[in-house]
Formats: C-alpha cells, sequence, structure tokens
C-alpha cells in the first residue's frame, strides 16, 4: 500500500514531542516534563456547562462557524483584552482546537510555491501544515542572545519575491520568548512594504508574566491583513476539549470557512457551551493559574541557575528552554540519558526545528512537587557529566 502514499507525506518527520512521549509511555516509573498540556482540571464550573448541556439535549451540529453566542463572546473578550472589534457573524468561527485553524489558515492563502516565514523554534505543526499546502516554509533561527525574539533585519532578510506571508507565535512553544509593543512596531513596516499576511498564533496570550500581551493585528495597519488564532486549551486547561478559534476580515473568513465545511462541519457542541462559560466567568480562574505556573517558572529558573546551566529568562507559555550545549553532547543524546540514566523525559531542542540543537524544552505544566523530584533527578545526572 505504500506507494499509494504521497511523497510529500512521506518526507515529513514525525513529531519529536510524541516520540519522547510514546518512549515515556513505556516507563511507569518515569516523570514526565515533556508534554505542554496544563496539570490542571478544567475548571469545575465550566465542566458542569459542558455537563448541563448534555443533559440539555444539546447535541446536534452546530452552524459552520459556531455558536452565535460563543462568537459574540470571543468578540467581547477579544474586544476586551486587546481593543480589537470584530463581527461575530462574519470574522470569526469555532474550530477544533487551534491546530485546525492554523492549518486551514494555511490552506486557505496559499498557492503551490508561496513562502511563508517561520520563526524558529517553534512549534512542530507550522512547517508541515505549510507543506501539506503546497507551500515552501522558510524558517529563520532567532538566537538566544535576542532573547529569541524576531528582529526586523532578520525579517527582511528572509523576503523573497515569493514570500505569502510570516507566522508568527508569541509567546512562544518551546522557548517562551515574547515579542512585546516595540519589537512587534519594528515588524510592521516590512509587512506592509512586502504586502505579506500574518498568521498570528495566540494560544498562549493568557500566560504572559510581565506585561499583558500585545496582539500584532492591534497594530496600526495590521488588523486587515492578519488572521489572528486563539483557543481555550492553555488558559482554560482545556486541551481536551478541542477547541480553537480564528478572527479575521470577512474576504478571508469567509473562504475559511467553507474549508472548515467540508472538512469538519463543526466544533463539538457541549465544548462550545463550555467555552462561552469560561469567557464570561472564567477570568478569576486564568488569574489563579497564570499566578501558578509563575511560581513554577521562578523556581525552576532558580534552580537552573543553580547547577549552572544558562537559560534566558522566558516571559511566557509555561516552557523554559536551557542551554545544555556545554555538556559536549547533541540535544536528543541529552534527553535519551537524562531517560534512560533518571527517568526523566524533556524534549530535545532539534524537534522544533535545527536551531534548537544545544537546548532542551521543559515544560512546568506540572506540579511543584514533580518539579523538584524532577530537577533533583537532573542535578543528579549533570553532576556525573562535569
Amino acid at each position: 500500500m505504500s506507494r499509494f502514499v504521497t511523497d510529500k507525506v512521506k518526507q515529513m518527520k514525525p513529531s519529536g514531542i510524541r516520540k519522547f512521549f510514546d518512549l515515556v509511555s513505556e516507563m511507569p516509573d518515569a516523570i514526565s516534563l515533556g508534554v505542554g498540556e496544563p496539570d490542571f482540571d478544567t475548571p469545575w464550573h465550566i465542566r458542569e456547562e459542558g455537563i448541563r448541556s448534555l443533559k440539555a439535549g444539546r447535541t446536534f451540529y452546530t452552524s459552520n462557524a459556531g455558536l452565535k453566542e460563543l462568537r459574540e463572546e470571543i468578540c467581547r473578550y477579544i474586544k476586551r483584552k486587546q481593543g480589537l472589534s470584530y463581527d461575530p457573524f462574519s470574522e470569526v468561527f469555532v474550530t477544533v482546537g487551534g491546530s485546525e485553524a492554523i492549518d486551514i489558515a494555511f490552506r486557505t492563502i496559499l498557492e503551490p510555491g508561496d513562502e511563508v516565514i517561520i520563526p524558529e523554534p517553534a512549534f512542530v505543526s507550522y512547517v508541515p501544515c505549510v507543506q501539506l499546502a503546497d507551500g515552501v516554509p522558510v524558517t529563520i533561527s532567532l538566537k538566544e542572545e535576542n532573547q529569541f525574539r524576531l528582529k526586523p533585519e532578520e525579517l527582511e532578510a528572509a523576503i523573497t519575491p515569493k514570500t505569502k506571508a510570516l507566522l508568527l507565535s508569541f509567546p512562544n512553544n518551546p522557548t517562551g520568548a515574547i515579542m512585546e509593543k516595540e519589537d512587534l512596531e519594528a515588524l510592521v513596516p516590512l509587512i506592509m512594504k512586502h504586502d505579506l499576511a500574518v498568521i498570528s498564533d495566540e494560544i498562549y496570550s493568557e500566560l504572559t508574566y510581565r506585561d499583558p500581551h500585545v496582539s500584532i493585528a492591534g497594530l496600526p495597519g495590521m488588523r486587515e491583513r492578519t488572521i489572528l488564532i486563539n483557543g481555550f486549551s492553555k488558559a482554560y486547561a482545556m486541551t481536551g476539549w478541542r477547541l480553537g478559534y480564528a478572527l479575521a476580515p470577512g474576504e478571508i473568513m469567509k473562504q475559511m470557512i467553507k474549508l472548515h465545511q467540508f472538512a469538519i462541519m463543526s466544533a463539538p457542541t457541549n465544548s462550545q457551551y463550555a467555552a462561552v462559560r469560561a469567557l464570561r466567568y472564567g477570568d478569576e480562574d486564568v488569574l489563579l493559574m497564570r499566578q501558578s505556573y509563575n511560581e513554577r517558572r521562578r523556581y525552576l529558573m532558580h534552580r537552573l541557575a543553580q547547577m549552572n546551566i544558562p537559560c534566558f529568562e522566558p516571559y511566557g507559555a509555561f516552557y523554559i528552554f536551557p542551554n545544555i550545549s556545554r555538556f559536549g553532547m547533541t540535544s536528543e543524546e541529552f534527553a535519551n540519558r537524562l531517560l534512560s540514566e533518571e527517568k526523566v523525559a524533556v524534549i530535545p531542542g532539534t524537534a522544533f526545528g535545527e536551531c534548537g540543537e544545544g537546548f532542551i524544552r521543559i515544560s512546568y505544566a506540572y506540579s511543584i512537587e514533580e518539579l523538584k523530584t524532577a530537577f533533583d533527578k537532573i542535578e543528579s545526572f549533570i553532576s556525573r557529566l562535569a
């Protein structure tokens, strides 16, 4: 049967995250710091709303774009958080996780051969999604000394006559890097000059530990060329509910919904009712989770400093990206040995692009107790490497 599989699918590399997830699943006593999933349960009042919708028999399809009530709440939320105004009837739709929104965005805007600039390290799905849409991913290797922020000179060097779009993913997975308002403003003249579309994945927008998140769509001239993607998985601990959304100008949104219509039909109905509750009454839940993540972030930075492992300070998401190059191993070798010898799983930086060599990603979406135990084991491991 392999002769029926397309070359572009055969050439795709499997996820480096899932590889270590599968290894850990065969080691019941291992501690995993590899999966980017909140360790909190979905807040009970949100779960109750999902249960209530099932009890009420709300188990039918919604409109393709999603529940009207949810689209209205999304627009209120983005107005409240970013000062952006979107029409709930023509400029927003609800997806099966943010991942579906990313895939559909690329398939909507790319012609064969169009180039998409992707700053790396980056989430593992971006490059494959561009390739599956017959686009050409052009990666930029972001630098640790710049706190893994995209600089305008790096963007300008990557632009060619074939460049169609720029992918931004801040706060960033895997580095935890953020882009502040002045960082984004420095990119805008280049985006306008070269008439680029922007796909802005802001799934971690609620998880920032310094200033509030700023969306590039809120800068002058950017709303009309930006597809803004977000969701409920990270902020509200709703990964398994599989719910995200996209916001964009009406002419783009109309075409995106058409693809969604044929591929998915509509997002899960009970998840949508739960999400309405999350947006209306979940701010306090988000605040408490963010405070807990920040405590863990600070604890891990302290432990890394004690172990003399360099790591720039991340101010977003729930990841740290320490530099382990001084140990004379590749990221893959370091992660494999740590798992084998101490039964602690981390993700090699190369899972997120070749420029991730010399780094590992550690998620702190785990309890302080688990993190303490894991870092005691990491400390024991590196003491034998000295």
